[in-house]
């Protein structure tokens, strides 16, 4: 086998392929039966680096979303185990909102978005992957960063690794808003 394929390396076939092996680790996940460990709680007892964490605050965190939509999809999270907004405390809200802001800040200074697409899915029902931790998405977005992939092949084409993303807006974060 390894001689035909050898033997191979320079044909085409008309072609072109989107290598993504990152996303083997989303497609591995669906097969595993699922577990009562929930990632929002586990990812803050992780390094920054592991928890692809970019900002910790007092009663939240923002990490990186592992699937992500776009280049520097960010979740915000309560630390607290909590599944909907209003199981929220004053205390929390508020900090997602800061950490929301700042990370708005940082994206726009980063990478120069266009704007962003916020928001909340509570409960199964509303599309929540995982329903039992809060999550605020923040998903940057450029004119024109849409094409057929998402709709013809169910495919996202994202432009930067997780780790390069992750130390960029970790570095470059903006306290003040």
């Amino acid at each position: 086998m390894s001689e035909y394929l050898d033997n191979m390396t320079g044909m085409q076939d008309g072609f072109e392929r989107l290598w993504t092996p990152h996303r083997l680790v989303y497609i591995e996940d669906l097969q595993k039966p699922p577990t009562d460990d929930c990632v929002f709680c586990d990812a803050p007892n992780k390094s920054d680096e592991d928890g692809l964490i970019v900002k910790r605050g007092v009663t939240a965190y923002v990490l990186l979303n592992l699937f992500p939509y776009n280049a520097g999809h960010l979740l915000v999270c309560p630390y607290r185990h909590v599944a909907t907004y209003d199981k929220a405390t004053l205390e929390e809200t508020a900090e997602i909102a800061l950490l929301t802001q700042q990370a708005m800040a940082t994206i726009e200074a980063t990478s120069r978005a266009h704007g962003f697409n916020i928001g909340m899915n509570q409960g199964q029902v509303a599309g929540a992957g995982i329903a039992e931790h809060l999550h605020q998405h923040i998903v940057p977005r450029w004119r024109n960063d849409s094409n057929f992939f998402p709709i013809i092949a169910q495919t996202k084409a994202i432009p930067k690794l997780l780790g390069e993303v992750r130390e960029t807006i970790a570095t470059n974060w903006i306290d003040g808003v």
